[in-house]
């Protein structure tokens, strides 16, 4: 950690510390998350234990209880650790400043599905089917950027640094690149062996859901309606393919009208990236693919139409001419705009491009916290870091549990 940012964290330490005088010895002992500051210090304390949801990835008999994360895990094994992940992040982005998107939507995608473990790496191989192969997952970019990382981590310290670790330290840095807030991270999470591509199919959220859907998808990850709403505000960076949003601009629900909510202005400007003679193209393509329209026809499964998730329509590829008239950037007024700012502030007039998002504004609370991060920059910013860090703590495995690919791509097999 530089200079600058290690100072940066030792006031925002002290200041939590003060913030915690007025606070009961029981508010001390609650939930870890809670929207209170004071969960942030339980969680990243030093002399406090860190709870987690620790699944099992083995025989707890054979393997033993799991050890808990760490602030600067690496200090004695790899104390380069977190400089090598921000300065490849800082020089990718200087030649493909899409990184940012790319690495953010690469963590939730990896965390959402059984815990931040990697799985979400791996490739089809010797039994495993890849979650790459998932509907959702299909346009899912950034896998060449975690290789370049681990390449030069596996130089500085052979077989000692996680993928999973890579995987959120990298986005963190994304987050920062993108105008986002610097949350601190522990770390000693180990990769998983085994991939999840039903989960990533069918659990993902999707671009298409309504409210009580998106509410209800977060919640069995363990977020509530507050927490979801600093999440979802992810969406500032990247860009949306037209087809992800094209129903909302010709044929809303089937009515062959556009979505009444949208505002009028903010809808020809839409409909003047995506022209409508690319609905016929979406439509006839499979939801099974980001690259396609989500409303497609279903999979032969007695299981619901899996659709891409969110962060699946929010594209990270190189830009291109076709690229830019095939779709819309999340932050069209510029990267100034701020993180998280323009995001809010465009579904409280009606000018949210997804659904899902623009569904924040259909319930009382969720659009209480959308009318709060509109008006108040820093309170956004310290929401999502703290959502940030309670997704990059998700059910993660830790040693003796997993292991630490030496290719983030192979599992490593036991001789």
């Amino acid at each position: 950690m530089d200079f600058s940012r290690k100072i940066g964290f030792l006031v925002f330490v002290l200041c939590l510390l003060i913030s915690l005088k007025n606070q009961n010895a029981e508010t001390k002992r609650g939930s870890q998350y809670s929207p209170e500051i004071s969960s942030i210090f339980t969680a990243w304390s030093p002399s406090l234990p860190v709870f987690l949801s620790t699944k099992v990835d083995g025989n707890p008999e054979k393997f033993g209880d799991p050890q808990p994360l760490k602030y600067d895990y690496y200090r004695i094994s790899c104390p380069r650790t977190e400089h090598i992940v921000r300065s490849a992040v800082r020089r990718l982005y200087d030649v493909r400043p899409n990184v940012s998107a790319a690495l953010l939507r690469l963590v939730f995608h990896d965390c959402f599905v059984e815990g931040c473990d990697a799985s979400v790496l791996l490739d089809g191989a010797d039994g495993i089917e890849s979650e790459k192969e998932s509907p959702p997952n299909e346009s899912l970019k950034g896998y060449d950027l975690i290789d370049i990382i681990k390449s030069e981590l596996e130089e500085a310290c052979p077989g000692v640094v996680s993928c999973a670790d890579i995987v959120v330290l990298a986005a963190r840095e994304s987050v920062v690149l993108a105008g986002g807030p610097f949350y601190p991270l522990y770390t000693g999470r180990r990769d998983s062996n085994v991939s999840y591509p039903e989960i990533a199919t069918y659990e993902l959220p999707s671009p298409q859901d309504d409210l009580p859907k998106t509410i209800t998808s977060f919640a069995s990850r363990g977020f509530d309606e507050r927490e979801t709403v600093s999440l979802l505000g992810a969406h500032s960076t990247g860009m949306i393919h037209c087809k992800f949003f094209l129903n909302r601009l010709y044929n809303f629900d089937g009515t062959d009208e556009p979505d009444p909510t949208m505002d009028i202005e903010f809808l020809n400007l839409l409909r003047s990236k995506c022209n409508n003679s690319h609905r016929s193209t979406s439509s006839s393509s499979s939801s099974s693919s980001p690259t396609s329209a989500p409303s497609a026809s279903p999979l032969k499964s007695p299981l619901p139409s899996p659709t891409p998730s969110p962060t699946s329509s929010v594209d990270s590829s190189p830009p291109t001419s076709h690229n830019q008239e095939m779709g819309m950037k999340m932050d069209y007024e510029g990267p100034g705009s701020g993180f998280g700012m323009l995001y809010y502030r465009s579904l409280l007039q009606g000018k949210g491009i997804l659904y899902v998002d623009q569904q924040l504004t259909a319930g009382e609370e969720t659009e209480t916290w959308v009318r709060a991060y509109a008006s108040d920059v820093l309170l956004f910013q310290r929401d999502f870091a703290l959502a940030m860090m309670k997704l990059s703590d998700y059910r993660v495995l830790t040693a003796p549990m997993g292991q630490v690919r030496v290719n983030c791509r192979k599992v490593v097999r036991e001789r």
